[in-house]
């Protein structure tokens, strides 16, 4: 398709720089300029805003978050056969666009700029469900960022975003819906990919809770990990582990019940008493 902002189509850029995605990379390109600009606009207003993205690629949706009006795109970048692409999107783009080559799970985005910010990314498939974690479980609260922006394979948006008795609903669930309102915006078909990855993905939308119930994320963390270790096993047998029945009486939850049966609040009760 011809490009919307002046800039050569993403298939001449991949063609130009060579830039075949690597499978231990989870690199799955995204070419399409219309959907990439669909996805920009869930993160709206983006006016003026700073908004760092993870795993651009060729920036595709780079273009779109500047296109749509980001004041300052922030692109963290493994990759560094994708330098090249970005720094003419940086040209294009005089002063919105900053690149960082490395890790995402090694940088901290807070420190990448200074007050509030957004998050939106194609999130690498390998790494996606950690950096989500890194991101929900930090110490202070409120977070600096404002919202979300995320593509996950769907099943993985789908535990996202699930409550109790949802066959999705786990330890990402929980903490998701502790800290985090989510929801999934839109399916995105397999073939909008270069190359198709096997599943389905998912564009997901979170903002921070302002005030989470209090809870100790650590007891948090091992409550719900005992819970859904055996999570077709009754509280009482699944909880031994961090008190079991006593533990039940003290919160007040039947120890004959299931961990996928439990909202998050009566997560955040046992999280409590085990303090």
């Amino acid at each position: 398709m011809n490009a919307f902002d002046g800039l050569p189509p993403l298939r001449q850029v991949l063609e130009a720089h060579g830039l075949d995605p690597k499978r231990a990379l989870g690199q799955n390109f995204l070419l399409d300029l219309n959907l990439t600009g669909r996805i920009a606009r869930q993160a709206l207003p983006l006016e003026g805003q700073t908004v760092i993205e993870v795993g651009p690629g060729p920036g595709g949706l780079t273009r779109a978050l500047l296109s749509h009006g980001a004041g300052h795109v922030i692109a963290i970048e493994k990759d560094p056969r994708c330098m090249p692409a970005l720094e003419a999107i940086a040209a294009h783009y005089p002063g919105r666009l900053t690149v960082v080559e490395g890790d995402a799970l090694r940088i901290d985005p807070g420190t990448l700029c200074e007050g509030p910010y957004k998050i939106v990314a194609n999130l690498p498939y390998n790494v996606g469900t950690q950096l989500l974690l890194d991101w929900i479980t930090v110490a202070d609260w409120p977070p600096r960022w404002t919202d979300l922006t995320l593509m996950f394979q769907k099943e993985v948006a789908q535990r996202i975003v699930a409550g109790g008795d949802d066959d999705h609903y786990g330890r990402l669930g929980v903490l998701c819906g502790w800290r985090t309102q989510a929801e999934i915006l839109f399916d995105v078909s397999r073939e909008a990919f270069t190359p198709p990855p096997k599943v389905t993905s998912a564009i997901v939308h979170l903002r921070p809770r302002a005030e989470p119930l209090p809870a100790c994320l650590a007891d948090l963390e091992r409550v719900t990990a005992a819970a859904f270790g055996q999570r077709r096993k009754m509280l009482r047998q699944s909880l031994k582990p961090v008190g079991g029945e006593a533990l039940l009486a003290r919160a007040g939850i039947d120890p004959q019940r299931r961990a996928e049966t439990l909202s998050v609040e009566e997560f955040v009760r046992l999280a409590n008493e085990l303090s």
